[in-house]
């Protein structure tokens, strides 16, 4: 096998490693049940570093609030209704009035949360984080990411398909020699 045959296999080898790692994650990422999580989500903010950065994906498992205790990483709605997410640690676990409360901090934060989080308004806990893949989900939800991830590789393709053809065309009328 000549030099370029070798490049190219191990270019082919490389590629296909890649889309299956690629798959994987957006298995795990658009269908969290694959990895055991009911959610996933981008992470956008670094108080939680450095155990897990912006940038990163978490999936997150329902829990009954009685399961969650101190040292657990839990997502929540700050404020219920507006979808944006909080992700801290689990510092203390507080009763009042018969309900369960959680006070929470964010490892890169010196203080804890100032308000405490009712049980109610707990998503679940963070089963594990996908490093840095969250940047390219969120790059891929614009305009330029769309263009960069689909209609690129599109166009690619047909004209992959195209020189395939041409190529096969012109070998058929090739007299033998």
């Amino acid at each position: 096998m000549t030099m370029l045959g070798k490049a190219k296999r191990a270019l082919t080898v490389a590629l296909a490693v890649f889309l299956v790692a690629a798959a994987l994650v957006t298995a795990v990422v658009a269908v969290p049940q694959v990895a055991g999580g009911d959610e996933s989500f981008v992470v956008v903010s670094g108080s939680m570093s450095p155990t897990i950065e912006a940038g990163d994906i978490v999936v997150v498992d329902e829990a009954a609030p009685s399961d969650i205790e101190e040292g657990d990483i839990i997502t929540f709605d700050r404020t219920p209704g507006d979808d944006k997410r909080t992700m801290h640690r689990v510092v203390g676990v507080v009763s009042q009035n018969d309900r369960r409360y959680f006070r929470t901090k964010g490892d890169a934060n010196e203080e804890a949360d100032p308000q405490l989080v009712p049980a109610d308004t707990v998503i679940g806990t963070v089963q594990f984080s996908i490093p840095y893949v969250g940047w390219a989900y969120s790059f891929a939800s614009t305009d330029t990411g769309t263009l960069l991830f689909v209609a690129v590789p599109g166009v690619l393709l047909a004209a992959s398909e195209l020189w395939a053809l041409i190529a096969a065309a012109r070998a058929t009328n090739e007299p033998d020699r």
